[in-house]
């Protein structure tokens, strides 16, 4: 099933150069993961409390960087022997309340049905804890399915670059977000099948 998920390794490449200045510098993998959940907070408030259409290109920009922070963590503990029952913990946490931070904001968006966004938010909580699920069944941590962490962070992104460069964009968003919401339960589904 295609996900964003599916090129992670070649994100990762590009990444490397960034990976070592890190930890030439000696930052640490739980640095990195942290600064990813304050990036996602704190551009969740400014979304919540700024008026500014200019608002939404922030967003997509800091997505963009959320992105790249979730995949250096993950190198960084695994290359330099930084993993811990800490780091897991933040990965983990940090991913649902990342997203919380930098989806609830939205409600602000008339155009944006309510009751389809909170749909939209508690399934995407349900899915991250699909994919630990398995994990505490004694297998591996699931990344399946079309609309993971990563394909979540593209779609927001990429709905806030359209609806800023074309606003017309307003009168297909709750539509955008329901058919995210049918790509959520085919990939809770297929995370819980797969770990059965």
């Amino acid at each position: 099933m295609i996900s964003v998920y599916q090129i992670k390794p070649k994100f990762q490449q590009l990444l490397l150069p960034a990976l070592k200045t890190l930890h030439r510098w000696g930052v640490s993998a739980n640095a990195i993961t942290l600064s990813a959940i304050l990036l996602s907070a704190g551009t969740g408030l400014v979304f919540w409390f700024t008026e500014s259409p200019l608002a939404l290109l922030w967003v997509a920009l800091a997505l963009l960087l959320r992105m790249a922070l979730n995949a250096l963590d993950g190198m960084m503990a695994r290359n330099y022997q930084m993993q811990s029952r800490l780091g897991e913990v933040l990965n983990e946490m940090g991913d649902i309340v990342s997203d919380i931070f930098l989806f609830f904001p939205l409600l602000k968006l008339s155009y944006i049905q309510p009751n389809i966004l909170f749909g939209f938010i508690l399934l995407s909580v349900i899915n991250e804890f699909a994919g630990v699920l398995s994990k505490a069944m004694g297998g591996e941590r699931r990344y399946d399915g079309p609309m993971g962490k990563s394909d979540r962070a593209l779609f927001l992104g990429l709905l806030c670059l359209l609806l800023y460069f074309w606003p017309a964009v307003q009168a297909y968003a709750s539509t955008a977000f329901l058919l995210a919401i049918g790509l959520l339960l085919l990939s809770t589904y297929t995370r819980l099948k797969k770990s059965i």
